[in-house]
């Protein structure tokens, strides 16, 4: 080994040398997105818009289908024009693709070799423990965070903002989930920049973990203002909540389309030292 890049205590990054005396670059990210085990299916044409052979194509369009709802389920002219249940509905059918596909990317990434000198695996695994990646820790809270949504949209399909429990049945795992999203999504910005306070690389990679980190935040300061002020039984500024919920689902839809384009890197994993 040449070298080693550490983000706290993950690597991140690894300089090595091989047989030939050739130094290659080994990456969490890219190994994980090229190298899982889930990925390894040779013999298929590869296409931007259609590649259902590959997980990464369904976490992206699994992605780009959840994003689309928070998109537009937020938006005054949609709501008056299907109504505040269907409004609802299209909130929860929304988080149930992000789940489906932040499942996706947690076996994606229990399934990726552990490091460049890890040996591959034949069976693929359901659950791992392996919190020392980076990616194992923001894959999981991002799965976390979606069941998270799942219960708030699920939830405030039947409390009114009017009841009392509101922000404790609806309020309060919005909060969570924005939260477990935010910190996967630094987690996932740091994994690329390799340092707390670096800008990433201008690659595609860093654009993906930068525009999903904008739309963490986003979600983030939507459910600041969706906070329900019981005094008032309104949220503490509505059209702020919506406006952020928009803009980061925006934001997302962007990271998973930029996740196809990704995928069609294909290929095989930056090679293994000897």
């Amino acid at each position: 080994m040449v070298g080693r890049r550490r983000a706290w205590w993950f690597t991140t990054a690894v300089t090595f040398r091989d047989r030939d005396g050739r130094t290659v670059q080994w990456s969490s990210r890219r190994h994980r997105k090229l190298g899982s085990r889930l990925l390894r299916q040779p013999g298929h044409r590869e296409h931007l818009l259609w590649a259902p052979h590959r997980v990464s194509w369904w976490i992206g369009v699994l992605f780009i289908l959840g994003s689309a709802c928070f998109v537009v389920a937020p938006l005054p002219p949609y709501l008056a024009w299907v109504g505040a249940s269907a409004d609802g509905v299209t909130f929860f059918v929304g988080s149930l693709f992000f789940t489906t596909a932040a499942a996706l990317q947690w076996l994606e990434t229990i399934n990726a070799d552990r490091g460049p000198r890890a040996p591959s695996a034949v069976r693929v695994r359901l659950v791992r423990w392996e919190p020392a990646r980076i990616d194992w820790w923001s894959s999981g809270l991002q799965l976390l965070g979606t069941l998270f949504f799942n219960a708030t949209t699920f939830r405030a399909l039947t409390t009114a903002t009017t009841s009392p429990s509101y922000d404790k049945v609806v309020w309060r795992p919005d909060a969570l989930g924005s939260l477990c999203f935010l910190v996967s999504g630094y987690l996932a910005y740091l994994e690329v920049s390799g340092r707390p306070l670096a800008r990433p690389p201008r690659s595609l990679e860093g654009a993906i973990v930068s525009v999903n980190l904008f739309g963490c935040v986003a979600f983030a300061a939507s459910a600041v203002a969706g906070f329900v002020l019981p005094a008032t039984s309104a949220d503490l500024d509505q059209r702020v909540a919506n406006a952020t919920t928009c803009l980061g689902a925006a934001a997302f839809l962007v990271g998973a389309a930029l996740l196809l384009r990704e995928g069609m890197a294909g290929g095989q994993p930056p090679r293994q030292p000897a």
